[in-house]
């Protein structure tokens, strides 16, 4: 699995720049442009013509498949707003992490899955579910971060995906079969993206026995990590020299300590400086 996760990781990160920029962006825009048709149009004209219908898309109207993304998820025009810069925030943050081409491969995955899911349960597919896997892998990616619930309360990524880990078993449990089988669906891109890393983001108390697991990531999820200035006297042999070829400028990881981490040396820095993979697209450049 290892080698797996690292020949995908790779393969991405030869094709980063491809797929469609700020993607998030025309996701946005579209969003809003649907909500506006829905306030000027009382009849849902456009919204009954775009929204995902499973007996509208076995009869051929296959774009029901994709539409349905750009259908706002509330009539509110102050939570549409708060929550669209939101989602549009941390899209845009994700894909500067990733690049466009995983960014977009994560997106679109989640939009195949909850099709695929939403056809065989015959549940209907809403945006919601997709803006909850941006959510869980902003969190896992940044757990620390905070964001300001409502612009006032001040609150951690971290805590937010628990409330929507507890929000998903309650589904699970409480919603009548086959239905409760859907939010498992719609979150299996964000397990498939991140595997072992959503460790990162659980409760202390559920990882216990996996505290080497937590300690010892290679994924996205190492973020507050900062080179030790004394690095030299760890990594120095007895005869003075360091015992390998590269070492990440940020984290300070080397060939050494991850054989099967990937190094890339920046070519705006101003100087030789040599990154990881987790930090080749999202360090300051020296000058």
């Amino acid at each position: 699995m290892k080698n797996l996760r690292r020949d995908f990781e790779r393969f991405c990160y030869r094709h980063q720049d491809k797929g469609i920029h700020n993607l998030m962006l025309y996701i946005v825009i579209g969003t809003a442009i649907m909500y506006l048709f829905m306030r000027i149009d009382p009849s849902n004209l456009l919204y009954s013509f775009l929204c995902f219908d499973r007996t509208s898309i076995l009869h051929g109207q296959l774009w029901r498949l994709i539409t349905y993304i750009f259908i706002p998820s509330s009539s509110n025009i102050l939570f549409f707003a708060i929550s669209m810069y939101f989602y549009y925030y941390i899209g845009r943050v994700i894909e500067g992490q990733w690049g466009t081409f995983r960014f977009n491969l994560f997106y679109f995955s989640g939009v195949l899955i909850t099709d695929i899911a939403a056809l065989i349960l015959n549940c209907f597919a809403t945006v919601g579910s997709l803006n909850l896997s941006l959510l869980l892998a902003f969190a896992t990616l940044f757990p620390e971060n905070q964001v300001l619930l409502f612009f006032i309360i001040p609150l951690k990524m971290k805590y937010l995906a628990w409330f929507y880990f507890a929000t998903t078993i309650f589904m699970v449990f409480f919603y009548s079969f086959p239905y409760n089988l859907f939010p498992l669906f719609a979150l299996l891109n964000y397990f498939l993206f991140f595997g072992s890393d959503i460790l990162g983001v659980l409760p202390d108390f559920l990882t216990r026995g996996h505290s080497r697991s937590r300690a010892h990531f290679t994924g996205f999820t190492q973020r507050k990590s900062k080179p030790n200035p004394d690095w030299a006297k760890d990594y120095q042999s007895k005869s003075g020299q360091k015992p390998y070829r590269h070492k990440c400028t940020v984290c300070g990881r080397t060939d050494t300590d991850y054989p099967g981490l990937e190094f890339r040396y920046c070519s705006k820095c101003n100087g030789y400086y040599c990154y990881c993979i987790d930090h080749i697209n999202n360090h300051a450049h020296i000058q």
